[in-house]
């Protein structure tokens, strides 16, 4: 279960929140100005947090720099999801206060959607029919012509893998060790994501991911983690090495398309 806090005044634009994201995997605590904000924080850990700019007690950067005070707060993924357009100086503060910001207009819920679905590490593919459509009407043909880098020490994995991603149109290239697959992003740098089997000889997942983040222009480049069991701790790991999310095989085919998606239209 993830915990999802929203930030937001208005009782109309709650309800609609609530409904977007759904409550089968997420638990919303609702709050409606910044000292409430501050107490949920204090009082409990969430896992992601929308924030709407406009609230009856402070400013949502005055309320985004006292979270960044707190040490048990400050690392906590934020939304922002406002009405109104943003001034440029007011914009670019932001930027460096939150992960992304989501301004209200027709296509909103489905970012929104899509933003917590990514930040709160849920399954897509596991998502209620009316959210599953709403995410694959907003990514409609985001993976075609794609390029991905298939990291994998077993051949069978790679022709198995690789004829699936095609059926996505995507292009899909292949590296049988880590330090092929770096080779590869180095000389080719058009790849656009990395699925990363972690059971690689030599150097395996972890190193190979830490060492590709250390590369310069990088820093950013999806890298999605495959292992070969769901172990307790492994999210963790991957995500502590520098993968950007996590999938156990064998690999559900719809959970991929949605992982992909999902990372890809970022």
């Amino acid at each position: 279960m993830k915990n999802l806090l929203v930030v937001e005044d208005d009782a109309v634009q709650q309800m609609s929140i609530r409904e977007l994201i759904g409550n089968g995997d997420v638990n919303t605590t609702m709050v409606a100005s910044g000292r409430e904000a501050l107490d949920a924080l204090a009082s409990q850990k969430f896992d992601c947090m929308v924030l709407d700019l406009g609230l009856p007690d402070m400013t949502g950067v005055e309320l985004l720099e006292e979270i960044k005070k707190s040490a048990d707060s400050r690392t906590i993924p934020v939304i922002i999801y406002t009405a109104r357009d943003l001034l440029a100086g007011e914009s670019d503060k932001l930027k460096g206060l939150a992960e992304s910001i989501v301004i209200k207009d027709a296509s909103s819920p489905g970012r929104l959607l899509d933003e917590t679905t990514l930040l709160l590490h849920r399954n897509a593919a596991r998502l209620p029919e009316r959210q599953r459509r709403m995410l694959e009407s907003y990514h409609q043909g985001v993976l075609e012509n794609k390029k991905v880098l298939l990291v994998d020490d077993d051949i069978r994995n790679i022709f198995a893998m690789t004829s699936v991603l095609e059926r996505f149109k995507m292009s899909v290239v292949s590296a049988e060790n880590g330090k092929d697959a770096i080779e590869i992003l180095v000389n080719s740098r058009d790849i656009d994501i990395v699925l990363m089997d972690i059971m690689l000889p030599m150097m395996d997942g972890y190193a190979t991911t830490k060492a590709i983040r250390e590369i310069a222009g990088f820093e950013n480049l999806p890298i999605i983690a495959v292992t070969a069991k769901a172990m307790k701790g492994d999210r963790e790991k991957c995500i502590a090495a520098g993968a950007s999310d996590y999938l156990s095989k064998p690999v559900d085919t719809e959970q991929l398309r949605a992982i992909l998606r999902l990372w890809l239209h970022r």
